[in-house]
């Protein structure tokens, strides 16, 4: 991926607005911010199982409270109206539908999100429906989980029931978050739900999420009259020098990362390095599922968080290492603050796979924010977070530069609306653009909040105003 460091800095210029129609909004998960995880005729989902195992996550933190949105989505929603969110990206817990992951649904469960769209329908606010983020059905793990086949017609299955209750109402929906994190932190490393470590199962929970991805789009032409498209996380890789053997690690670790899920869905094959990666633990794949894979997309959505300076390392399975930067800003999560890789991987998706509609549809940093939120010298509670803020403006500003260079990118979701469980790192990192106290659950709207508000009333033109700092 090249780097082109012509626009590396935003640019302050007098007008930074985005095309007329450019949607405005934020990002949620379900298992992140719901809580209640079994209420009301709920199944089990595979976080619920990992979280509750004594040593997956920091502290023992679980999603049974979390930020208790499944009892406050309608204060929730509230507050979105009042910053001005336009769209709102949520994920629905297949396990609140199907408890047993097919066959019985549980009215219960898909009543709280037809509530929950309707509010936002009322609220004047677009939702943005993810099937599946990472928390599939405990049932469906016991029975093989993405290592079954059979995942694709339960997919396929589930996705049905939500298109024909729904569909309309929803006019954007979303097969899968990140298939990359579901198979690397589940299947491969085990940081992640289910918490498996094997090569050989790696690639086959990749193609079987790719597969079920592809089943549920066919599913939605039949039943689904609107948009329906692919979320996947991009991290572009630079090399560390120009050596060969650092060019070939970024190679590498670009199919991996990179290509792995946009090649099959959109070209209809995988990038060859992944052959050379897995060894004997890459299988041979029948026609038949690249047809199925292969299907029409309304939309890509692009999760971009940081880059990764790539070298030439014994690792596994890539033979890669990251090079950290000893004069960047990173955040708690011990990742770079690069703006202008979002634009290069804009206009890498536009390069290889042409000219299709994209969404940026997460894009945010983990800072520190105090525990609580303290009242100022007004009285009223407040969340100073400057380094949120200037992260936020130079990637809208990257994005803003990818859009003049020709992307057709038609809508931004920050992550996150809310402070929330970060998966295995349980509470210690916050994302929010809203704080949440978590003893209280009270919500304070943060500096950066209020800032983006402001963005979204312009439609851009404040970014080229001074941060209030």
């Amino acid at each position: 991926m090249t780097d082109s460091r012509a626009a590396a800095s935003v640019r302050t210029t007098s007008d930074r607005r985005f095309p007329e129609g450019f949607l405005w909004g934020a990002a949620t998960a379900a298992h992140q911010i719901e809580g209640s995880p079994m209420a009301d005729g709920a199944g089990p989902s595979i976080w619920t199982r990992f979280a509750h195992t004594p040593g997956m996550t920091l502290n023992g933190d679980t999603g049974d409270v979390a930020c208790d949105h499944y009892r406050r989505w309608k204060e929730d929603v509230k507050l979105m109206r009042e910053l001005g969110l336009q769209a709102y990206r949520f994920s629905v817990s297949w396990s609140r539908i199907l408890p047993e992951g097919t066959g019985r649904v549980n009215q219960a469960g898909l009543d709280f999100y037809s509530r929950l769209v309707d509010e936002l329908l009322a609220n004047g606010i677009e939702p943005l429906l993810t099937l599946y983020h990472w928390d599939l059905p405990a049932a469906l793990d016991d029975r093989g989980g993405w290592l079954n086949r059979d995942c694709a017609d339960w997919f396929a299955e589930y996705g049905r029931v939500m298109y024909r209750a729904l569909d309309g109402r929803v006019k954007k929906w979303v097969t899968l978050n990140e298939p990359w994190v579901i198979t690397d932190g589940g299947y491969l490393h085990g940081a992640l739900a289910p918490g498996h470590r094997s090569r050989f199962e790696a690639p086959i929970a990749s193609h079987n999420l790719m597969r079920a991805h592809g089943a549920a789009v066919q599913a939605y032409r039949a039943e689904g009259k609107h948009e329906i498209g692919l979320v996947v996380n991009i991290e572009p890789k630079y090399a560390a020098t120009d050596s060969a053997e650092d060019a070939a690690a970024v190679e590498r670790a670009h199919a991996y990362m990179n290509e792995q899920y946009l090649d099959p869905a959109l070209l209809g094959s995988y990038p060859p390095e992944l052959r050379e990666i897995f060894g004997e633990a890459w299988p041979e794949w029948p026609q038949a599922d690249f047809e199925l894979i292969k299907q029409k997309l309304d939309f890509i959505g692009v999760n971009y968080y940081t880059r990764s300076v790539t070298k030439a390392a014994e690792s596994y399975p890539l033979n890669t290492g990251v090079v950290r930067q000893p004069l960047g800003t990173y955040t708690e999560t011990g990742w770079e603050v690069f703006p202008q890789g979002l634009t290069d991987t804009l206009t890498w998706v536009k390069q290889r796979y042409g000219d299709i509609p994209m969404y940026i549809t997460e894009n945010g940093a983990a800072f520190f924010d105090p525990p609580v939120a303290e009242p100022d010298a007004s009285g009223e509670r407040r969340v100073r977070d400057p380094l949120r803020m200037d992260y936020l403006q130079k990637h809208l500003g990257a994005i803003h530069d990818a859009i003049q260079a020709g992307c057709d990118i038609r809508g931004y979701m920050v992550w996150s609306l809310l402070d929330n469980l970060e998966w295995s790192l349980g509470y210690s990192k916050r994302f929010g653009v809203v704080h949440v106290n978590y003893g209280t659950q009270e919500r304070t709207p943060k500096d950066s909040a209020r800032w983006y508000s402001k963005v979204i009333a312009s439609n851009g033109a404040h970014l080229g105003e001074p941060l209030p700092y």
